[in-house]
């Protein structure tokens, strides 16, 4: 069916993240063959002629681009929450970090009032699993979580250098996300950056005793 933007609610999209390359060669696909694949979506519940988006939310942005006033969309006839089961289930091959997951996690829980026993049984994991997930979000600041979203920083450097150093000082963290964002890092440079920073943390503490 095809559907208008305004019907369309969005409210998983700030659970994926951002890849500008592939948005810009999407755009152009989208710009030159219009749109090939349907995005997915459910019926919202105790709403007339809305629909929530499961799949398919670099396609709308990109159909938004270009000035386009509607969607082709398939609707599936089962509950958001199987949706959105069922869609990760069908993209496990991708690639997704742990903060995604993290993300996902804590959106179920604060939507479906989900406690970590009943998270871990319905993602078929256990709940040091999901309790680690979650810690991520927690312990790494909405600003920088932000930034990961939007592409500016990879979800790897995040997870291996941001967090350790958020769990230790949250002042630190910041300065250190900014400089990721500004030079576009890669592994190895904000390996290096990283590494440098504890060989300062061990100068002070040697210093100081």
């Amino acid at each position: 069916m095809q559907l208008e933007f305004h019907q369309l609610d969005r409210r998983w999209e700030h659970l994926r993240v951002r890849h500008p390359a592939r948005q810009l060669r999407l755009l152009a696909s989208l710009a030159e063959s219009g749109q090939q694949a349907l995005i997915v979506v459910v019926a919202a519940e105790g709403q007339t002629d809305r629909y929530v988006v499961i799949d398919g939310y670099k396609r709308i942005a990109a159909l938004e681009q270009l000035c386009r006033g509607t969607v082709e969309a398939v609707v599936w006839p089962v509950s958001e929450a199987a949706a959105v089961l069922l869609d990760r289930s069908l993209r496990l091959s991708e690639h997704e970090t742990a903060l995604e997951v993290g993300w996902l996690l804590a959106e179920w829980e604060r939507r479906f009032g989900y406690g970590l026993d009943k998270l871990a049984c319905r993602f078929d994991r256990s709940v040091s699993w999901v309790s680690r997930r979650l810690a991520l979000v927690e312990v790494l600041p909405e600003a920088i979580q932000q930034q990961v979203r939007e592409g500016k920083i990879l979800a790897q450097l995040a997870l291996k250098f941001l967090a350790p150093v958020a769990r230790q000082s949250l002042h630190d963290c910041q300065p250190m996300a900014a400089i990721f964002a500004q030079r576009h890092c890669d592994t190895h440079e904000a390996g290096q950056l990283y590494a440098a920073r504890r060989q300062i943390d061990g100068f002070k503490s040697s210093s100081s005793a």
